[in-house]
């Protein structure tokens, strides 16, 4: 028997879930990086708005049911994956991060494929690419 489910329009990206070890720290970061809205927050996580997208930092303790029965690992020591964030003047915005004290991985820099990128960690080590 073969499967005829079809699928009427593309999947889009609702959610990320971040699992962090100091809620508030990545809060305030957050808060600061990216200025972006809190659409809800509780004891064990706070959920930023990006356009379409939620972001959801999770603390660490709460975050087995989400994938249980796997563990939840340790912070990263290396990246893994790269999270970008389109703006308008990515110079500009690396600007504004240098202001609130946001030290910058690499760039500003023009990539061959075209667009102008800038990246940063947040203290737990996920990271954050700016893009225009």
């Amino acid at each position: 028997m073969s499967d005829t489910t079809t699928v009427d329009e593309a999947p889009r990206l609702f959610a990320i879930t971040l699992f962090v070890d100091d809620l508030e720290r990545l809060r305030a970061s957050y808060s600061v990086a990216f200025d972006a809205e809190v659409v809800n927050e509780d004891d064990d996580s706070v959920v930023f708005g990006f356009g379409p997208t939620l972001v959801n930092l999770l603390s660490r303790s709460a975050a087995d049911e989400l994938v249980a029965p796997w563990a939840v690992g340790a912070a990263a020591t290396q990246a893994r994956a790269v999270f970008t964030v389109a703006v308008t003047d990515t110079d500009a915005y690396c600007q504004r991060l240098g202001r609130v004290g946001i030290l910058l991985i690499n760039g500003p820099m023009t990539r061959p494929w075209g667009p102008r990128t800038a990246s940063f960690a947040d203290p737990d080590g996920h990271v954050w690419e700016i893009a225009s």
